[in-house]
């Protein structure tokens, strides 16, 4: 796993050269036996559990894994797209970097909490999307709709959920790495609304001026909607800071999940 965390960048501290190359598709991550990934995961203990410090090592590990998935995720689509515009590369890039300090901050509270990455089953779940990623007829339009604008986007309020919850029950560390990671997620979701409409070609001429919702339904891959890019506490103002249009947060808000398939796997996951 130390490797999946090296900075991207050389010896003089500049990132790494970006040279011209061939597409590279990889539909599973290379992992450790001890942190392999599986369809499925454990419940996630309550709020209110959260006195236990077990329980908060259980909720840490699982946003560890998350956002090392969302390395691994990054990393795949810069392989895999190597034609996406130069800027929306070099934005990946540093999205990419600080995913990587975000697992060190998990990874970091797992050892003052006695815990570690891989002493519960870890979840493949932002791995899932992959398939439907590579079917759609833009890649880079759909990555950005599934992991900025639906899992980091939620993101913008479980992570303040939980820092509040871990704040509460005297877990001042913990709430603090996860209020790092909410202001950099703020960031990670402007980029990708910034680029979709970019790399979607879309002219921003709907009728109604909301071309990112368009875009977001048009792109993002079933069984992704809007309605798993939010978490029960919706963080209005954090949404605005990342640039989403007025139209496009009330579209998220008031998204209802599809119906769950008889025998299908509809665990949700939040993404912190």
């Amino acid at each position: 796993m130390e490797s999946k965390l090296v900075p991207p960048k050389g010896r003089d501290g500049k990132p790494l050269v970006d040279g011209p190359g061939p597409a590279v598709f990889v539909d599973r991550p290379a992992r450790q036996d001890h942190i392999q990934i599986r369809s499925g995961a454990d419940r996630l203990p309550n709020l209110n559990e959260l006195r236990d410090p077990h329980a908060r090592s259980v909720c840490v590990e699982r946003f560890a894994n998350h956002e090392l998935m969302a390395v691994e995720l990054f990393a795949w689509a810069l392989v895999a797209y190597p034609d996406m515009p130069p800027g929306l590369r070099r934005g990946l890039l540093h999205v990419l970097e600080e995913e990587q300090g975000h697992v060190r901050l998990y990874l970091d509270r797992l050892s003052g909490l006695g815990s570690g990455l891989g002493q519960s089953a870890l979840s493949d779940y932002f791995w899932q999307q992959v398939p439907g990623i590579h079917a759609s007829s833009n890649g880079p339009a759909s990555f950005l709709c599934v992991m900025g604008l639906t899992f980091e986007q939620a993101n913008l309020d479980f992570s303040l959920l939980y820092r509040d919850a871990f704040r509460q029950n005297g877990d001042d560390e913990s709430a603090r790495a996860l209020d790092i990671v909410h202001r950099d997620e703020i960031g990670h979701v402007r980029l990708a609304a910034r680029w979709l409409e970019k790399v979607a070609h879309a002219a921003g001429d709907d009728e109604d001026g909301d071309t990112l919702t368009r875009l977001y339904d048009e792109f993002v891959p079933f069984p992704l909607s809007a309605a798993r890019a939010k978490g029960r506490r919706f963080e209005v103002s954090a949404r605005k800071r990342a640039g989403l249009s007025d139209a496009f947060i009330e579209h998220v808000r008031t998204a209802k999940p599809y119906k769950p398939r008889r025998g299908g796997d509809d665990v949700a996951e939040s993404r912190v």
